[in-house]
């Protein structure tokens, strides 16, 4: 198949990488470190004509139509629609839909008041978690371990001071405890299959110190969870999701992101997100030893028992994030990259580019964004593939990189 893969980031990189090792792949409008990358549109992809598959990356593209534009040209696209991707769009709609379809998950209430807000959260009895309603590129969501911090966080939300329009709604919720881990649902409408579990690690400091980011490490397998965990998330979660979707005339056909608490009382839902996570699945997309592409294809045709189940290897991968100095606040740019050829040298690694750009003169890589290189170390365990991705790690060098160097480490 020829295949487009919409986006520029390390997710897409990885998605790349895995659906180039059977099929032909474009990716729009990709970077400089991603090999197909090409200035041009999907939508004039597709027009161009001979394109079988578009895989749409990132949430933002999904919630403005994207799918549904490319549908309509005739092309099978691996990515819910704009109505399906209101899961994401909107952290209100998912908590209703998570409660209609019955899914265990944290208590919690919607507003556009503040004082209504605040009350709320004086009757829960902590940690508080508020969220925008709205897209906040993974940022939007605060666990608060004070009431006044959750106050605070309340009142600069609803005026728009910390997020815009997208923060005028917020979600409050009971604060949960547990491990939290990723499962990756791949949909065709009305049956989903689930790849393997991973974990990322959310802080910007070791021992989860510092401001939330959009992660800074990941590792998979996890060998805390028990035998059959992923075919449990699709029969409680999964299947009763896409049932409930059904019922309000929605074809979800994509992927569900069911951000999961290991909780006491068992496994609860504190998101879901309408795409492949980012770092924490292209620790599960590089151990694919099946075909990627199969598998979306059949999902995106709504036809999942068209395609062989999903396989992985028996390996091990952890991902580390090299980011730019002043990340997750002020992020630096365009401080020059050194070592990446020496780093994907070293036996295990893979270095996936994100926040990159062309240097000047267009010789080698510079800073581009906040999480500049996710690098994937892969091993028979989880010691040989940290092993691997840390010497990688130890190659690259700019001014004022930096990286947690705890990450899956036990």
């Amino acid at each position: 198949m020829k295949v487009v893969v919409v986006g520029s980031g390390g997710r897409e990189h990885a998605l790349a990488v895995v659906l180039g090792r059977h099929h032909e792949v474009v990716v729009t409008p990709g970077n400089p470190g991603i090999a197909g990358s090409v200035d041009r549109s999907a939508e004039d992809l597709v027009a161009e004509g001979g394109v079988d598959l578009v895989v749409v990356g990132p949430e933002q593209p999904l919630v403005d139509g994207l799918a549904d534009r490319l549908r309509a040209a005739g092309v099978a696209v691996f990515g819910p629609g704009a109505a399906g991707a209101q899961v994401e769009g909107s952290k209100a709609y998912m908590k209703g839909l998570a409660a209609a379809a019955g899914l265990p998950t944290a208590r919690y209430a919607t507003f556009d008041d503040a004082d209504e807000a605040v009350a709320y959260c004086r009757t829960l009895p902590g940690p508080w978690v508020v969220k925008t309603d709205g897209l906040a590129a993974g940022k939007g969501v605060l666990v608060a371990d004070t009431i006044e911090a959750a106050e605070a966080d309340i009142r600069d939300k609803l005026a728009g001071t910390a997020f815009g329009d997208a923060g005028r709604t917020v979600v409050v919720e009971e604060g949960l405890s547990g491990p939290e881990v990723s499962v990756f649902l791949v949909c065709d409408g009305a049956t989903a299959v689930a790849l393997p579990a991973a974990q990322d690690f959310k802080r910007v400091g070791d021992g989860d110190a510092g401001p939330n980011t959009g992660g800074m490490g990941a590792w998979s397998p996890l060998p805390f969870l028990p035998d059959g965990f992923e075919d449990d998330v699709v029969a409680r979660f999964a299947e009763p999701t896409l049932a409930e979707l059904r019922r309000r005339g929605i074809d979800y056909r994509g992927t569900l992101y069911a951000g999961l608490m290991l909780t006491a009382e068992g496994p609860k839902l504190i998101e879901y997100n309408i795409r492949f996570g980012d770092p924490d699945s292209q620790v599960v997309l590089l151990r694919m030893t099946s075909d990627l592409g199969e598998l979306l294809a059949a999902a995106a045709r709504g036809d999942l028992a068209a395609a062989p189940a999903p396989t992985v290897g028996d390996d091990a991968a952890v991902l580390v994030v090299a980011a730019s100095e002043g990340y997750p606040v002020a992020p630096r740019t365009g401080d020059r990259i050194e070592g990446i050829e020496d780093a994907a040298a070293v036996p295990g690694a893979t270095v996936l580019c994100a926040g990159v750009a062309a240097a000047p003169g267009g010789e080698g890589l510079v800073t581009a964004g906040g999480r500049v290189l996710n690098v994937v170390g892969r091993g028979p365990d989880v010691a040989a593939a940290r092993a691997a991705a840390y010497a990688a790690v130890d190659r690259l060098a700019w001014p004022g990189e930096h990286h947690r160097t705890d990450i899956a480490a036990g």
